[in-house]
């Protein structure tokens, strides 16, 4: 054989399969990443975009911007908030229980996961449909002089 055949290179059955599963495995944890689309009645924003700085004690949204029946996602500190009932606001991880995807709409009373379309109570965090069987966790906020913040 020449040098310019021997350092051609071949691709084998077995390397042809090892490609393409990896590339499927690539697609798959993709779809089950999280976004911040906000297709619907709820709000994913970034912990920083409120008033004031962002962190334990610090000001997540002022509460007229968690609407009734909804709430808001804030992806940055891993915590939705929801207004179940007119001024009563309940928080709890972003994170399904399912697969750790990020939950994204909140409407009517409903937190959904858009990865296997778990959904979860908006009052107790408790699972209601889907793949989910574990609620999600609360998280501790504060409410005061119409701001609501992470404690």
């Amino acid at each position: 054989m020449s040098a310019s055949q021997e350092s051609q290179a071949h691709f084998g059955r077995r390397s042809v399969v090892a490609a393409v599963g990896a590339a499927g495995v690539a697609a798959a944890l993709t779809a089950c990443g999280g976004t911040q689309d906000t297709g619907g009645s709820d709000t994913v924003r970034p912990a920083g975009s409120g008033d004031g700085a962002t962190g334990d004690g610090m000001v997540l949204a002022k509460t007229s911007d968690i609407p009734e029946g909804g709430g808001m996602v804030f992806a940055d500190k891993g915590v939705v908030v929801t207004q179940p009932t007119a001024g009563t606001y309940k928080a709890f991880s972003s994170k399904c229980t399912h697969q750790g995807c990020a939950v994204k709409g909140i409407a009517d009373g409903v937190i959904t996961c858009p990865c296997h379309n778990s959904t979860f109570d908006a009052t107790t965090g408790e699972a209601t449909g889907g793949p989910a069987t574990v609620p999600l966790p609360e998280k501790q906020i504060r409410v005061a002089n119409g701001s609501i913040t992470l404690a």
